[in-house]
């Protein structure tokens, strides 16, 4: 008789485990022990993959099967079956192999990471069943982000004042966590590079803490007056974050600042609806928007001026005689990334309805490049030699493009839909008169604007920022949608 309930307790305890070391893990994104089948010479290796497996099986896939769902869900798959679709037509090209790569190997890669990206939404989806689940969960995101910020700040040591027994001691410790190896004046965390973990802080962390500190909310008791654990963590990123030296993770965390002091900041109760839409109180919140950023912009400065490339951001207008956005650009190295945007829109243009199917735009990439000089491009002729490594470095490290030339107007237009589905689930739980529900809008708001911004500098399907984001946005969306008995179950 006691053989069911403690069979019970079990799996319960197993899924817990499960899924608290799924959010813990989220950090590590290209472990080094991954096994061949799972994709282990990729550079997208999230550690989180390990543990996502067990809840697939446990949790996600039984859930699908038995249980109602939010119609959100229901909304990624039109765009899985249209990237599905369009692989299998590309099959039909006769696509020539380059550098002992083939187009099915590609495509099956490409769908693998795709099976991991919904797999992960489903899952943060479909988990938690109750309002003490959400908060559980964001508190085991910041757990796992406090020990990535503490790795972090270890490395912030020698950026400021390297150490070279010190910088190899933890060089070697990193080698148990990542791909590569560390940068000596720049800080990665625990991902591939530094852009990595600044996108990560930026959009999978930042857009939780700030709704927290912007109304007050906290997934934690412990608290002193106004300061929360929230108030501690995100000082604690901005730091490390401005180490990264990453453009893409500056720009969202200035973009973050300025739209939640703006938009999403607590209202004083004491203020009657009309002074709140009145001329004179936007124009308050905008000072203090732009306060809040020039602080961040002298900061970010100060910190700039430890890494020469970083600070080219500036230095650009008084080193070169005749100045123009367009050479701004290239002196900021991001020539080589424009064409390869330009390659994917001349292989959409070819292939508008469904694209070329995924993973397949490496293929076209040689005839779809502009006829422009490379000589400035040391990265682009690397690519473009016999011997280039087609298979893991060409991509065009832009999600929207790479959905324009891999799955054409149809799977862009698809995935769109998605966003918005999900902005409409954002802004329900926004427009509620709920503090803990607008707690959850106002964070769902901020993470899609960070998703929004931060998909023109990533490609890949795997990275977990965008899908636990969407996940938390629609798990939240339906759990507060639903009666309530007590504790809002779902």
């Amino acid at each position: 008789m006691s053989r069911i309930p403690l069979a019970g307790k079990t799996l319960s305890v197993l899924q817990k485990v499960a899924w608290a070391s799924f959010l813990v893990c989220l950090p590590v994104t290209s472990f080094p022990f991954y096994p061949k089948v799972m994709g282990g010479s990729a550079l997208v290796r999230p550690l989180s993959l390990f543990p996502l497996i067990l809840l697939v099986v446990l949790v996600t896939l039984p859930r699908l099967i038995r249980e109602p769902l939010p119609s959100t869900l229901l909304i990624l798959l039109p765009f899985v079956l249209v990237a599905i679709a369009s692989s299998l037509i590309s099959i039909l090209r006769g696509i020539e192999t380059t550098s002992s790569v083939t187009p099915l190997g590609r495509i099956l890669r490409a769908l693998f990471t795709l099976v991991i990206g919904a797999a992960m939404y489903y899952t943060v989806s479909l988990y938690p069943r109750t309002d003490d689940d959400l908060r559980a969960a964001l508190r085991w995101v910041y757990a796992g982000f406090a020990i990535a910020l503490f790795w972090g700040s270890l490395q912030a040591v020698y950026v400021v004042d390297f150490d070279s027994t010190y910088f190899h001691a933890l060089q070697r410790l990193q080698a148990y966590i990542s791909t590569r190896k560390l940068f000596t004046v720049r800080v990665s965390g625990m991902t591939y590079e530094p852009n990595w973990f600044a996108e990560q802080i930026g959009a999978l962390l930042l857009p939780w803490l700030l709704a927290s500190v912007l109304s007050g909310y906290s997934a934690f008791r412990l608290r002193w007056r106004w300061l929360t654990v929230e108030w501690f963590l995100i000082v604690w990123s901005v730091v490390v974050l401005a180490f990264t030296f990453s453009r893409a993770g500056i720009a969202i965390l200035l973009l973050l600042a300025f739209t939640g002091f703006l938009f999403f900041r607590e209202h004083s109760q004491h203020q009657p609806r009309e002074v709140r839409r009145g001329r004179k109180f936007w124009l308050m919140r905008g000072l203090e928007a732009a306060v809040v950023l020039a602080a961040l912009g002298v900061f970010i400065f100060m910190a700039g001026l430890k890494n020469e490339f970083f600070s080219r951001i500036w230095n650009y207008w008084g080193n070169v005689k005749q100045a123009n956005l367009s050479g701004y650009f290239e002196y900021l190295g991001f020539g080589a990334r424009f064409r390869y945007g330009d390659a994917a829109y001349e292989t959409y243009e070819a292939f508008p309805i469904l694209g070329v199917g995924l993973g397949n735009y490496a293929f076209y990439f040689p005839q779809m490049m502009p006829d422009t000089p490379l000589a400035t491009s040391p990265e682009l002729l690397r690519l473009l030699l016999p011997e280039g490594n087609r298979e893991r470095l060409i991509t065009p490290k832009n999600f929207y493009l790479r959905l324009l030339a891999e799955t054409g107007l149809v799977g862009l237009g698809v995935f769109i839909a998605f966003l918005v589905a999900l902005f409409g689930c954002a802004l329900f739980l926004w427009f509620s008169s709920d503090r803990e529900q607008k707690f959850w809008g106002r964070a769902s708001l901020l993470g899609l604007v960070a998703f929004v911004v931060s998909a023109v500098s990533f490609d890949s399907f795997a990275i977990p920022n965008m899908w636990v984001v969407f996940g938390l946005t629609t798990s939240a969306a339906w759990i507060f949608s639903r009666p309530t008995t007590g504790d809002r179950v779902a």
